[in-house]
């Protein structure tokens, strides 16, 4: 039996803007944050630890509603993005906006195994049973501002209830304010712990010639090819997530509790550096969207000398710009579904970003939106992002499908927000950990790492650039842990 669809209840949002600057200078940013409201319900945070833009990051907690949401016997669940658009088209911030990006509305994760919206693919499950969305509608959070360093300028806490009723707002920050005095809780740390290679070397290699098979063939022109990884977890998920923000600070990192589908309790650890979207302002002409593609991956030189040597090697190798070149032209694709006619541009082609221990290739490819279209559209005209894909994007995700024979759960999926006002941030989840608690204390780490396969790709070289970006995540679960090719 299908579920009755019922317009929902208008619901405008009305804040309290608490300044909380003087704190910084007593040690409140999101590290102290998390740690002080770890027992909150929904604890989530999007969190720019290092690297450009490092504007801003939230942290966010007790959610007035979940995702996924229960469904009884014989109930069918609506569309994932279609229940976020008859949610969110409900949701509007009355009066001045609060400081930061994010004016109330959805935090959360969306699985890689959603697919394309609209389109019929035949995607396997994940070895852990991860729900195809995770996260909340949120009306309490704290916003932090950022200098170029991606130090924390001013700190504010923003509480809101529906306007025009009896407010409780002054109650719940008072609430977490109390939590922010009280002493920080003493972090435990990762026992050291050796990485299993679920695929092994070879194996991997053997995927990276069958995707150069169907490149041949005509049957793609690149395809992501990812295998999964996996450690016991000695520590709790937040713990997890404050050391791989230590060894691997990156611009779109993010943190998110969540339930597997059988009940485990479950975190998703981000620390990506890739944007899938950024979109400012409501509905009205010139909005723009903006995606950030990474393509071309580098090992930073010990010194300056060798570095400058590894730079200039990725900015003139011609498989990363032309890897990078196929993956803007399929994004500029995606974002003309929503931008009014000759509204996509690209930016620098390509564009060198630096992050700890890698060079990456990226280039700006922005989308001035139509008017009539949400957030939502935005979102999944893009979903999921072309650089974790391939090109064209159906059947590359189908050639990952039948190559990889798992889902990926969250892992390449997004992490972000949409908010009243009609604004959205979504990172690509990529150097992302997934921590499992089960029944009996028992916690064990998953990952994936990969890259983008095109006919110049060289199985040994691709195999050897996966363990690369699986080293900061190695790091974070053990200092002296390194991964093994069984």
């Amino acid at each position: 039996m299908a579920e009755v669809q019922t317009e929902p209840e208008s619901v405008r949002l009305s804040g309290q803007t608490f300044d909380l600057t003087e704190h910084v200078s007593r040690g409140l940013d999101v590290p102290r944050a998390l740690l002080c409201l770890a027992h909150r319900t929904g604890l989530v945070a999007l969190d720019s630890a290092s690297g450009a833009p490092g504007r801003w990051s939230l942290v966010a907690f007790d959610p007035i509603d979940t995702f996924p949401r229960p469904r009884g016997a014989g109930i069918e669940a609506p569309p994932v993005l279609g229940e976020l658009r008859r949610v969110l088209s409900a949701l509007a911030w009355e009066g001045e906006l609060p400081p930061g990006p994010f004016s109330g509305g959805f935090i959360g994760a969306l699985a890689y195994d959603l697919g394309v919206e609209g389109e019929d693919l035949d995607l396997p499950a994940a070895a852990w049973p991860q729900p195809p969305i995770a996260g909340g509608l949120y009306r309490d959070w704290l916003v932090f501002a950022l200098d170029d360093a991606g130090a924390v300028r001013r700190a504010h806490l923003v509480v809101a209830d529906r306007a025009h009723t009896d407010d409780d707002g002054a109650r719940r920050a008072a609430s977490v304010l109390e939590d922010l005095e009280a002493p920080v809780p003493v972090r435990t740390p990762q026992s050291p712990t050796a990485c299993r290679r679920h695929v092994p070397s070879r194996e991997h290699k053997a995927r990276v010639e069958l995707a150069r098979a169907l490149i041949a063939e005509g049957e793609i022109y690149q395809a992501n090819i990812c295998h999964r990884m996996s450690a016991p977890a000695s520590t709790g998920p937040l713990d997890l997530y404050l050391e791989l923000r230590q060894q691997n600070p990156a611009p779109y990192m993010g943190y998110l509790g969540f339930r597997f589908v059988d009940g485990a309790q479950g975190a998703l650890l981000s620390s990506s550096p890739e944007l899938l979207l950024e979109l400012e302002g409501r509905h009205a002409e010139g909005r723009e969207v903006r995606t950030t593609p990474i393509k071309g991956t580098i090992a930073s030189g010990p010194d300056a000398g060798s570095d400058a040597l590894q730079r200039a090697r990725l900015l003139g190798s011609e498989k990363d710009r032309a890897e990078l070149a196929m993956i803007v032209d399929l994004e500029r694709n995606d974002l003309g579904r929503i931008s009014v006619p000759g509204g996509v541009r690209v930016g620098e082609f390509p564009r060198l970003e630096t992050y700890r221990g890698l060079h990456h290739l990226v280039t700006d490819v922005v989308g001035e939106v139509r008017a009539e279209c949400s957030a939502v559209d935005v979102l999944a005209a893009l979903f999921p992002g072309g650089s974790i894909t391939g090109a064209p994007k159906l059947r590359s995700m189908e050639a990952i499908a039948e190559i990889e024979g798992e889902g990926r759960g969250f892992f390449t999926g997004s992490l972000g927000f949409i908010d009243a006002h009609g604004r959205a941030t979504f990172n690509i989840l990529i150097r992302t950990l997934i921590h499992r608690a089960v029944e009996g204390g028992d916690r064990e780490v998953s990952f994936h790492v990969g890259g983008g396969i095109t006919w110049s790709s060289e199985a040994e070289a691709e195999d050897a650039e996966t363990m690369l970006k699986a080293s900061a995540m190695v790091a974070a679960l053990s200092g002296s842990a390194r991964p093994s090719n069984r």
